[in-house]
């Protein structure tokens, strides 16, 4: 951050003030699981740095413009090595910014986060460490397995699954000095249940030396992979059997080992399994609406048990000129109907009448048409006020073949919406005699970011579902995700189950190639929802 000084002689000189970094345990996986203090720093960072554990929902509450890096880290792949992120963190600190380094789990629990607290000490840059939960005990929780109990257990050890290898990059199968300080004999008794991090491809060698250093063949292990996630799964065995369960359930990381008798726990603790019986569970499924709206679609997919996975590509943002819009407002009472055709007009309204000194006795004389459930309640919500006519389906084609009045000749109609928006409404309007206003409230711009690190997934075919929920995330996604070669979209969603809110977001599908599976009856939020729920609850019935 700069600031400005002055020397007393009337020169001024500018001050660079340094920024702190922030090392926020991001927790498990589970996102509601974040400390208060994570959130409240996420919601005013400048900059995000984090890694692949960390949820990806948390990024949904950052504020607009925040820099986010990505510098995820799987089983020997690296999206960025680490002198990499520690130059990285010193550099935005440098810049005055505020720096959350957001890490899966715990940062201090093989986190690295005390070598990047070191870095930042180095060179002068303000640290906090938040701690956050660690997987070493969340995971196994999640599982109904407690690391304690007094009738099993009354001390656990945590332990990595690798050493790093000094030459190299941390992650790799190569011991390295540093594996010289794991000393088996007193690791296997070290207490009465391990638990291993980062242990899947290091398993055979963990089973073999605890049984080597007097671990009985027969002690339980679970290995519990994506912990708190939706697509969490347990596998349970022996010293003796693990590792031949492991290789034909194809287990790969990122999963937490737990030896000890406490996995005999599960059998009468598990409860998270039992979130199974949830429609939707260990579903991953896009949503492609705008920051501000997607909230609500993902709450409504997580209660059902699915994963969801917001990628915005639509920004709403507010027109800088909004002398037309503010005109209309003042002379409402000149309008006969006013109709909202989407949620997002109505806080822009809202606002603008604010500014203006109005409020929402601004309509008495007009009456207002919602196009749809969520326009009728963002109505009631932010102004107080009750629709006097909503169509049985939420698209324009409804509102002009239910229309309550049939004669319009000679009625004032103002119409405030996106300012790219379709003609057929404002159009068919006029042909039937009205004076129709057309004034933009807001803009829609697209925002690709974070469409390339799902493009793998797409293609790996991990996402279940993609849901479009209006023309626009439709026309938005396909340049996010493939800006040169659009065809190639229905390609890397050949596996992905294709959801349409209704006819018109479907029909824009199909114009580029991507064949809806499902489109809603009902083109609300919980209609869609609700189609998704009923196709795989009948793909269940059949299986």
């Amino acid at each position: 951050m700069e600031t400005t000084g002055n020397t007393g002689r009337g020169v001024k000189i500018r001050i660079l003030k340094t920024g702190t970094v922030y090392l926020v345990g991001a927790g498990p996986g589970d996102p509601k699981l974040i400390t208060l203090r994570g959130m409240e720093l996420l919601k005013t960072a400048e900059v995000v740095i984090y890694d692949r554990l960390a949820h990806p929902s948390l990024l949904s509450y950052l504020a607009p413009n925040v820099e986010k890096v990505y510098v995820g880290k799987a089983s020997a792949h690296h999206s960025m090595k680490q002198p990499d992120i520690n130059a990285l963190l010193v550099e935005r600190a440098k810049q005055g910014k505020s720096v959350v380094r957001l890490k899966g789990g715990d940062p201090f629990v093989f986190g690295r986060g005390g070598e990047e607290a070191e870095i930042c000490k180095e060179n002068g840059i303000p640290f906090e460490i938040v701690p956050g939960v660690t997987s070493a005990i969340a995971a196994p929780a999640y599982a109904g397995i407690p690391v304690t109990h007094r009738d099993a257990a009354s001390s656990f050890s945590i332990v990595t699954g690798h050493e790093r290898d000094d030459s190299r990059e941390s992650g790799t199968r190569t011991a390295g000095a540093a594996e010289q300080r794991r000393q088996w004999n007193k690791i296997a008794h070290a207490a009465d249940t391990l638990i291993f991090l980062m242990g899947v491809e290091a398993l055979p060698d963990i089973a073999q030396r605890l049984q080597e250093n007097g671990r009985a063949p027969e002690t339980p292990v679970a290995l519990v992979q994506w912990g708190t996630w939706s697509r969490q799964k347990v596998l349970v065995g022996t010293l003796a059997d693990i590792v031949e369960k492991v290789r034909a359930a194809n287990l790969k990381p990122p999963a937490v080992c737990i030896v000890g008798e406490v996995v005999n726990l599960r059998t009468t603790l598990q409860w998270f399994d039992n979130l199974e019986q949830r429609p939707l569970f260990g579903k991953r499924i896009v949503v492609t609406r705008a920051r501000e709206q997607a909230s609500g679609l993902s709450d409504l997919l997580r209660s059902k048990g699915a994963d969801p996975i917001e990628l915005p590509v639509i920004q709403i943002r507010p027109l800088e000129e909004t002398q037309e819009l503010d005109t209309a407002l003042k002379h409402l009472s000149e309008y006969d109907w006013v109709i909202l055709t989407s949620a997002n007009t109505v806080p822009v309204l809202a606002s603008r009448l604010e500014v203006l000194g109005l409020d929402a006795r601004a309509f008495a004389s007009a009456k207002i048409a919602a196009i749809g459930p969520a326009t009728a309640l963002a109505l009631k919500e932010h102004l107080g006020l009750r629709a006097d006519f909503v169509p049985t389906e939420a698209v324009a084609e409804a509102i002009l073949q239910e229309f309550p009045e049939t004669d319009l000749a000679g009625k004032r109609i103002l119409l405030p919406r996106a300012q790219e928006a379709r003609a057929i409404l404002p159009e068919e309007l006029r042909e039937q005699g009205a004076t129709v206003d057309v004034i933009a409230a807001y803009q829609t711009v697209m925002d690709t970011e974070g469409a390339e690190a799902l493009q793998t997934e797409f293609q790996n075919g991990e996402i279940d579902v993609i849901t479009f929920t209006s023309s626009s995330t439709v026309k938005n996604f396909v340049q996010a995700l493939s800006p040169n070669a659009p065809a190639e979209v229905a390609t890397y969603l050949k596996g992905t189950l294709i959801v349409a809110i209704g006819p018109i977001t479907a029909n824009t599908a199909r114009e580029f190639g991507l064949e809806p599976h499902i489109v809603a009856e009902e083109h609300t939020i919980p209609g869609l929802v609700g189609a998704i729920e009923a196709h795989f609850t009948k793909e269940a019935v059949h299986a």
